[in-house]
């Protein structure tokens, strides 16, 4: 029994020193929209959040992550059928088709957190219509993770981009408005 008690502090010891947690980086200042690209929707700040107002699009950070932490809190306005999401390790939209092709966090009603490209990445139950909702969302190696309001929603792996940028969806016309806030990274470094 010692032996396999040990065994199992050794490994979550070297999954630990994996990787090295860096800071919090707030990636939403609450004021503007500086740092991010808008990609064909409107974007506004509005009471200190950012308001997907119009439009079939994507906004994103400037920057490119490879393994991180992200963390959002999202309201749907719409009382009935809202669809949104967020993307991870994706590129921008590409031609005429206003999203990126992958790996999207959905935000559809009674779909969301699911990724319809990662193998068991589904989740019911875990959000509250008409109020704010949390996401923590970790992104390693081939692998993700996502918490819903404090509780686990599921673990997949399967990623194939090393990299990509993180990107809110707006799709206002079919899925209507929406509010994020808090939004921030935590980057990890392996080692």
């Amino acid at each position: 029994m010692r032996s396999i008690l040990f065994a199992m502090v050794v490994l979550c010891m070297a999954k630990v020193g994996l990787y090295a947690e860096g800071k919090w980086v707030e990636l939403f200042n609450g004021k503007n929209l500086e740092g991010w690209k808008v990609i064909g929707c409107v974007v506004e700040v509005k009471d200190g959040c950012m308001f997907i107002k119009d439009g079939n699009g994507v906004v994103r950070p400037e920057k490119v992550f490879k393994d991180y932490v992200f963390e959002v809190d999202w309201k749907a306005l719409k009382a009935d059928n809202w669809d949104s999401g967020f993307y991870f390790r994706c590129i921008d939209p590409e031609g005429n088709y206003p999203w990126p092709k992958m790996y999207q966090a959905n935000l559809r009603k009674g779909m969301e957190g699911n990724v319809d490209e990662l193998k068991g990445a589904k989740s019911t139950g875990l959000t509250k219509a008409g109020e704010w909702n949390h996401f923590k969302l970790t992104v390693v190696g081939t692998k993700a993770e996502l918490e819903i309001n404090g509780k686990p929603a599921w673990k997949a792996d399967g990623l194939k981009a090393a990299e990509g940028f993180i990107s809110v969806q707006a799709e206002v016309p079919g899925g209507g408005q929406f509010l994020f806030k808090n939004i921030r990274v935590m980057e990890l470094e392996g080692k």
